[in-house]
């Protein structure tokens, strides 16, 4: 009887823990299950994903080797309000051009007309340069005070012709170039050189690296 009374004592005591243990037990065991049952409802799912992918690969695979073209957006047309700008942008850029062009044409006549209309009036003052030669080459220099008045304007008028260009050109002594000189003689001189000019009749004048009269020469052979 004693022992049986230990007993009850001992069960009573720890029938708390007991009871305390195998509710442990039983929740550990329902969430051991509720995750396996998670785990076998995933793998479906994750296959059929994979499967899918796998799918949708194929597919562009075989459109690929098929030759066909990924969908593109269809390019959107453009409003007439722009096509007009831009045909009237195009045709004035071509008009400034077309200006452009005339208008450099027009500088160069308008530089070669007046390079003309120089170059003529100092063929016209030429002949008068060249009689103040021959008359200042018969009058010695502080000889006659006229004829000092007439140098010193002959000086000027050799100046102005000067400052716009207009130089003469060298001859005697210089090797004939039919550019510069105009041969109306020639002369046999062993003394000189072959092909030189030995005298000048008439002074050749240049203007800006144009003849404007030739020198007239005499050359020795």
């Amino acid at each position: 009887m004693i022992i049986e009374i230990k007993e009850m004592k001992f069960v009573a005591e720890n029938k708390e823990k007991m009871e305390e243990f195998s509710t442990e037990e039983a929740v550990k065991e329902a969430v051991e299950n509720a995750e396996a049952m998670a785990e076998e409802n995933a793998k479906p799912s994750e296959e059929a994903s994979a499967e899918t992918a796998n799918e949708s690969s194929e597919e562009s695979s075989k459109e690929e080797k098929e030759g066909k073209k990924p969908f593109k957006k269809k390019e959107k047309k453009k409003d007439k309000r722009d096509e007009q700008i831009e045909q009237l942008t195009d045709r004035v850029t071509r008009q400034m051009a077309e200006f452009e062009n005339f208008r450099r044409r027009t500088d160069q006549e308008k530089a070669q007309m007046f390079g003309n209309g120089q170059k003529a009036i100092v063929e016209k003052i030429l002949p008068v340069v060249d009689n103040f030669e021959r008359g200042l080459a018969t009058v010695e220099e502080g000889a006659d005070p006229f004829a000092d008045g007439m140098l010193m304007i002959y000086k000027q008028l050799l100046t102005t012709l000067e400052e716009i260009g207009v130089k003469p050109i060298e001859a005697v002594g210089q090797e004939f170039n039919p550019d510069f000189h105009n041969a109306v003689m020639h002369v046999e001189d062993e003394e000189v050189g072959e092909n030189i000019v030995v005298e000048e009749f008439q002074k050749g004048y240049m203007m800006n690296d144009s003849v404007v009269r030739h020198s007239m020469v005499k050359v020795a052979n």
